[in-house]
């Protein structure tokens, strides 16, 4: 017999899927670490490969509102996605109140209470004034008055101005302080936009900045209480503060994977159904074919129920039907490694879809950045 070469033999497609695969136990959950890197297995290449990145690779969308989008991005490792998620929290810049002059306020709210939640509050307008016309604005410096680094170019005037008063028209039996009282609640939509300069070529009509959600509530007043506000919208980014991100929520989950390993029929199918989120798992009937095939556990089982993954993108791994004792060892729960299913919803600003192809943009030119220090790098030593 010929002595061993001692070489591993090419990973079979089941081993590959295995590797890929983040196993979901009753109690633990195993394989969580990335294996795809340089000499992990013996005599197989794992370097980063271009073109095979490029075969693996792959971006589904799922659902594409204007403000909603939910996609899938296939083939990255999980650095490559949170990247991603970071940058469209944090590093796209947006348009939201940044210096407020609180020239009255009579109501119960502190001057510094209704400046954060005015500050918070998501505005949208026209796009190309917004990205294009608009730069960012500088804070003064000492000795420099406080609207000297103010321009039209660099921030968007906005004023709310109220008092509450008696209804004198109101029902004689209302409790109502809507009825009762003129200007009771204040919100989003009573704040008004001032031009200034060449503002009106790109903030008039349909394109003016006003607040994405109008009936945002700002304040309640009463009878001899007022508001005078003056705020100033600077450009800013989501690393800064909050009320800069472009997104309400940008979040990935790992892709769900159900592997039925044995027949599960009848009422036991109906309950393996009930253990998941509706539409994940199916019932379809016993072919002829399938009862009749060697060796596939259906013999004997033609016309009844049995269970199947319809749609394993629906599941929330619950693992509730690891609970129970009748489907142990039937079936194998886990999460596709390189497989991101992102959900983003916008604030307002940009769409849904858009505001993800300005993540790419700037993961991009990141890398631009870098590759000429790390290549310095390398030449240095």
């Amino acid at each position: 017999m010929a002595p061993s070469s001692g070489r591993r033999l090419p990973p079979s497609a089941e081993e590959l899927e295995e590797r890929n695969t983040v196993g979901i136990n009753k109690e633990t959950i195993t394989n969580t670490v990335s294996t795809d890197y340089p000499d992990n297995y013996a005599n197989e290449e794992s370097a980063w490969n271009k073109e095979a990145f490029r075969r693996r690779f792959m971006v589904q969308w799922h659902e594409n509102r204007q403000f909603e989008s939910q996609f899938s991005l296939i083939g990255v490792d999980a650095s490559i996605a949170n990247a991603f998620r970071r940058i469209l929290i944090a590093e796209i810049p947006t348009l939201a109140i940044d210096v407020v002059y609180m020239n009255n306020n009579t109501s119960v709210i502190q001057d510094e209470v209704l400046s954060h939640r005015l500050g918070l509050i998501p505005f949208t307008g026209g796009k190309k004034g917004i990205r294009e016309y608009l730069r960012f604005w500088k804070k003064p410096t000492e000795g420099q008055g406080m609207y000297d680094t103010t321009y039209d170019y660099n921030t968007v005037s906005l004023r709310l101005v109220t008092k509450c008063t008696h209804n004198k028209d109101a029902p004689p039996n209302s409790k109502d302080p809507k009825e009762l009282y003129h200007n009771a609640h204040i919100y989003a939509k009573d704040i008004e936009m001032v031009l200034i300069g060449e503002q009106a070529q790109y903030f008039s009509g349909e394109d003016a900045i006003r607040p994405f959600n109008p009936d945002i509530l700002v304040a309640k007043l009463r009878p001899g209480q007022e508001l005078d506000i003056e705020m100033h919208l600077h450009k800013g980014y989501g690393w800064d503060h909050a009320k800069w991100s472009p997104v309400a929520t940008a979040s990935y989950r790992l892709m769900p994977t159900i592997k039925i390993t044995q027949p599960i029929l009848g009422d036991d199918a109906q309950k393996f159904a009930n253990c998941f989120a509706p539409g994940v798992i199916a019932l379809e009937p016993v072919t002829r074919h399938e009862a009749r095939a060697k060796g596939s556990g259906y013999k004997g089982h033609e016309g009844e129920l049995k269970a199947v993954v319809k749609d394993p993108m629906r599941d929330t791994v619950s693992r509730e039907v690891l609970r129970h004792p009748e489907f142990e060892g039937k079936v194998k729960l886990g999460r596709r490694r390189d497989h991101f299913i992102f959900s983003i919803e916008s604030t307002g600003q940009w769409d849904g879809d858009e505001i993800f192809l300005e993540a790419v943009k700037e993961l991009k030119r990141k890398c631009q950045v870098l590759r000429p220090q790390v290549t310095n790098m390398v030449y240095t030593f």
